[in-house]
């Protein structure tokens, strides 16, 4: 079922954005889009996300997705006395 009419997300999107370690709507927006453009799907998305991150194992821990972690991960500043 398409959850995001604006980015095109379905609700099998999202799913696989929690197998890949997406946990909240930042990641999903980040990762996806959603609630990008008009945020008609808000509820909606997190319906979904709920539902997906429901049926993950509680042992598996919540890894942050690669798309994720390059836009918030500063480089590490190099040390010029050596």
């Amino acid at each position: 079922m398409y959850v995001c009419l604006c980015k095109g997300v379905t609700d099998r999107h999202i799913h696989e954005a929690v197998r890949q370690g997406s946990r909240s709507m930042r990641q999903l927006n980040q990762t996806l889009g959603v609630c990008s453009q008009c945020g008609r799907c808000g509820r909606c998305a997190k319906g979904v996300l709920d539902e997906a991150t429901a049926q993950i194992p509680a042992q598996v821990p919540a890894q942050v997705p690669a798309q994720v972690a390059t836009r918030t991960s500063a480089p590490m500043p190099t040390s010029a006395a050596a």
